[in-house]
């Protein structure tokens, strides 16, 4: 069955909702991170009930059947099933820990219940790839004992598997889901206030001001925005729609064939995911398990990623050289004043983050 490529959109009352819950969520991470009021199983389980919500509602099932503008019978089950759990263990969190080793009958039951949950919200956010590995490892775990005897092992009941994986912060509620609870939806609020308030744009129009006026411009500005965006945003894809909806056209217009154009769009776009401050979830993730700050992975992805960059931009002048292009009339290009009148108050919280990473 095909996917679908975009995520519903409501309407009315239903778009309401799901915007109020997103400010509920937003709110509840930011209160979390200055008065941290609960245990790690508690609030990583509170992070799910906000972050499953949204999945199953705004992501239909797989089938072309499934409906666009509402919710199916379906998506009502998993994500009340889903709360309900969440919200159990979160009442039931100091209990739960205490028989670890000793469970009962409703924790299989729900431990087992929330492991599906988790499959199913993988599926349809990310495709089937990622929970077909995780099925792969659980069948794995399951069936041990009869496997090759270079791959057998003595095997784990479901009992003891599900309420390891649901009922414990190792498995779920383990390392990667806390990484996006404490840290990755904070950064990924941080760069959406920082686009929708105009950073983006103010970024985009100093670089073009300075460089669109040069040999195929428009292609060396759509490299150094790409890498100044990234600073402010972890998402490649917010990334290339940013910066890719004003560089791309302008470098056809210069005389760069349209597969250069995508493709040097493309690749900033997508090294800004390794530029720091702000990149990509997998650094937080990496910082977490080596146990060390994230200050130091910034440090260390510095290099690469100017690196990287370098070399794109060298390539975009090569090819520009190549072609025989030249740059944009200064006539048709932002002026450097201007944008910085209307936005160089952007600066001032970036200088703050990488102080208080610092």
């Amino acid at each position: 069955m095909e996917r679908f490529e975009k995520k519903r959109e409501f309407n009315g009352m239903p778009s309401l909702a799901i915007t109020l819950l997103a400010v509920l969520t937003s709110c509840y991470h930011l209160s979390y991170a200055y008065f941290h009021p609960f245990f790690a199983l508690d609030h990583r389980a509170l992070h799910w009930l906000f972050m499953s919500i949204l999945i199953f509602a705004l992501y239909p099932c797989s089938s072309k059947r499934s409906p666009r503008a509402r919710m199916s019978v379906f998506d009502w089950l998993f994500m009340l099933f889903s709360a309900g759990i969440c919200i159990w263990i979160f009442l039931n969190s100091t209990s739960i820990m205490n028989r670890a080793g000793a469970f009962h009958t409703v924790d299989v039951v729900l431990g087992t219940t929330l492991v599906i949950i988790v499959l199913e919200a993988a599926r349809r956010s990310t495709g089937p790839s990622v929970p077909l590995i995780a099925l792969i490892f659980i069948a794995y775990a399951l069936f041990g004992p009869y496997l090759p005897e270079v791959l057998s092992h003595r095997g784990y009941t479901i009992k003891r598997l599900s309420t390891y994986l649901a009922l414990s912060t190792d498995g779920i509620f383990g390392v990667p889901i806390a990484v996006s609870a404490n840290f990755i939806l904070l950064f990924i609020l941080y760069g959406a206030l920082l686009r929708k308030t105009g950073a983006g744009q103010f970024f985009t129009d100093v670089v073009f001001a300075l460089t669109g006026w040069t040999r195929g411009g428009p292609a060396r500005a759509a490299v150094i925005s790409s890498a100044f965006f990234g600073m402010i945003s972890g998402s490649s894809v917010a990334n290339t729609v940013t910066t890719g909806s004003f560089a791309i056209p302008l470098m056809k217009r210069t005389g760069y064939p349209d597969y250069f154009a995508t493709g040097v769009e493309a690749s900033s776009s997508t090294m800004g995911q390794i530029m720091p401050p702000i990149m990509g979830a997998a650094a937080f993730i990496m910082a977490e398990f080596l146990g060390i700050s994230y200050f130091k992975v910034c440090v260390a992805a510095a290099i690469p990623a100017v690196l990287a960059f370098f070399s794109t931009f060298m390539q975009v002048h090569f090819r520009a050289v190549t072609l025989g292009l030249s740059g944009l009339p200064r006539s048709d290009l932002p002026k450097v004043r201007e944008a910085f009148v209307k936005g160089w108050h952007h600066l001032f919280s970036i200088f703050m983050l990488i102080a208080f990473l610092m």
